[in-house]
């Protein structure tokens, strides 16, 4: 499987994360960090997620992007949108609901010259732990069968940190 890197770039409140190759909870803290710095922008215009790379993304940093297109939504009035072209990619989107929190677009977004990797930023356990019962329980509250599948996630990660 190809490592993953995220590469970022913004222009005028426009945002793009571009995912490649094998995307996952290591991802978490940096991701979890720019997303953070986005919620602290005055202004943000639009938010693109360019999966056309992605070979394969876990449901934490699903959970991650899903909290960027609450707070985009609820702040902004804004859907982000995600490109996507594999069809196992797509049916991951489909299948966890995120249909209603982002536009998805089978095809390629225009290309942008001024992308940067995200830098990796290694996390403790504690740390870790905490951002992945977070994008699961943002995950849990799309719909009842993501419900189901992360129920007892949460409550191990719960109980793990009492």
């Amino acid at each position: 499987m190809t490592e993953g890197k995220i590469l970022v770039a913004e222009e005028k409140g426009v945002y793009l994360l571009k995912l490649i190759g094998d995307v996952r909870i290591a991802h978490s803290i940096s991701l979890s960090t720019y997303i953070d710095a986005i919620f602290k922008s005055d202004s943000v215009n639009n938010v693109f997620i360019d999966m056309v790379d992605t070979v394969a993304i876990d449901s934490t940093a699903l959970g991650l992007l899903t909290k960027l297109a609450i707070y985009c939504e609820k702040t902004f009035g804004i859907k982000p949108t995600v490109f996507c072209t594999s069809p196992g990619i797509f049916r991951i989107l489909e299948n966890m609901g995120l249909e209603d929190v982002f536009d998805i677009v089978r095809g390629c977004p225009s290309e942008t010259e001024n992308l940067r990797e995200l830098e990796q930023i290694s996390a403790d356990v504690n740390e870790l732990r905490q951002q992945v019962l977070e994008a699961h329980r943002l995950l849990s509250i799309l719909n009842s069968k993501n419900r189901k599948e992360f129920i007892d996630l949460i409550h191990a990660l719960e109980s793990e940190q009492s």
